[in-house]
């Protein structure tokens, strides 16, 4: 018996996985592009883009506001 109360301790078959690709576009730029065609541009914005001294950069959202959305839909 495995720590989680389970009976088997051996993963299953992945069911989906996930594919993209991401690419530099410019300076922390990115472009994330998925499989159906869809592209999500990334960098920094806001207090991130302040700290760090990044006043050149494009306002663009960080990956991490994705990951946000994503969860919160």
């Amino acid at each position: 018996m495995d720590d989680f109360g389970g009976g088997d301790s051996e993963m299953s078959e992945a069911f989906y996985t996930a594919r993209a690709s991401v690419a530099k576009v410019e300076g922390l730029h990115r472009r994330a592009t998925l499989v159906d065609g869809t592209t999500l541009d990334f960098g920094v914005h806001g207090p991130v883009k302040a700290h760090y001294g990044l006043d050149s950069e494009p306002d663009l959202p960080l990956p991490v506001d994705y990951l946000i959305a994503a969860a919160a839909g």
